[in-house]
């Protein structure tokens, strides 16, 4: 698989990761298995995906606990990223960015994940009630103490509103690389803020002057490509890498999901607004668009809303979740995928994804 570089530690990662909150935490959780996730994730491993994306809130604490198990065999192989910042409790999650809590974060988190040392470590969401120069600092202790390689920060749940029903969809840069404008509809309710992602650049330039951010993490897929107006941009033009969160939209860019299945209740799909049966159907254009584009390259709608994400830039580094080893050996096949300018221009002009409150 091809390999990309991530932050200005120049850590080498496969294009396409293996996000692993799904297996713990989440999605369906009658069809999580212990045994049926570890062989999902050596998979991946054989198949040339590298970053295994975690966080110790995920179960909490059995998804590190997973991934540790697999580490324990083939740590070589594995570029591990893991994060803290948030604490589980019965009916609510609350940050937690106090220095002294930070550090016995990471050593929890070694202890689970059975390594020395983690890869990337990511700050999940900040404290409000800690100033993030604190808690960043703390995290660069951890640096200093060779027990973390390189840092992070979670952009994810800060990001503009989303657009609006009719807006056009992307337009594509000339040259060899490709990117997207998302432009918003005249006349719609909602517009996206130029700079959605302002507080999170904000936030992130603030750390910046403590210690080098790594990486930068974010949802980016097809239906929410919000995050390259600026904040894939702000990290290309600072040599940070990108991690693009939900890039098969939580499943329904996979074309697996039809519209009405229900969805269990501890399922965050059961609450999303795009997966309400109506919105479900509404929004099928969208994946037949990707499966035109997948008949020219003998690839599945999955792998070429991958391939989208990775021509967004050369720091960007999809990481599709999944706890089943058919579609993580499915998703790492999209690094072979290299869509033309035409395929491109195809998948901008696919209608704009809708939510329920439209």
């Amino acid at each position: 698989m091809e390999r990309r570089t991530v932050g200005a530690g120049a850590l080498s990662v496969g294009a396409i990761g293996l996000g692993c909150m799904p297996m713990n935490w989440a999605y369906t959780a009658s069809q999580q298995s212990g045994e049926a996730s570890l062989r999902a994730v050596h998979a991946a491993l054989d198949h040339g995906v590298s970053l295994l994306d975690t966080a110790d809130m995920y179960g909490p604490f059995t998804n590190e606990l997973l991934i540790g198990r697999a580490l324990r065999e083939r740590r070589s192989d594995a570029f591990v990223s893991t994060k803290c910042g948030l604490l589980v409790g019965e009916q609510h999650i609350v940050a937690n960015g106090r220095p002294s809590y930070v550090k016995r974060a990471c050593d929890a988190s070694l202890r689970r994940l059975q390594t020395d040392v983690i890869d990337l470590y990511q700050l999940h969401r900040a404290d409000p009630e800690v100033p993030v120069e604190e808690t960043w600092g703390a995290m660069a202790e951890l640096v200093a103490a060779g027990k973390v390689r390189a840092l992070g920060l979670c952009a994810v749940g800060t990001q503009a509103p989303r657009r609006a029903v009719g807006g056009a969809r992307a337009g594509v840069r000339a040259g060899a690389q490709a990117g997207v404008r998302a432009e918003a509809s005249a006349g719609a309710r909602t517009r996206a803020r130029a700079g959605g992602y302002d507080a999170a650049i904000r936030q992130l330039a603030r750390v910046q002057q403590v210690f080098p951010v790594s990486a930068v993490q974010a949802e980016l897929s097809v239906w929410s490509p919000e995050a390259l107006e600026s904040l894939v941009p702000w990290c290309a033009s600072r040599g940070i890498g990108f991690l693009a969160a939900m890039p098969l939209g939580s499943g329904f860019l996979t074309g697996t999901l039809p519209p009405g299945q229900g969805f269990e209740p501890e399922d965050a799909r059961a609450r999303h607004p795009r997966f309400t049966a109506e919105i479900m159907a509404a929004n099928q254009p969208i994946v037949a668009g990707l499966r035109r584009v997948g008949e020219q390259h003998g690839a599945t709608p999955a792998q070429v809303a991958l391939a989208w994400v990775l021509a967004q830039g050369r720091h960007v580094v999809a990481v599709p979740g999944t706890k089943k080893e058919r579609w993580a050996v499915e998703n790492a096949g999209a690094g072979g995928v290299e869509l033309s300018a035409g395929d491109l221009a195809e998948i901008a002009a696919l209608p704009t994804a809708r939510d329920s409150w439209y």
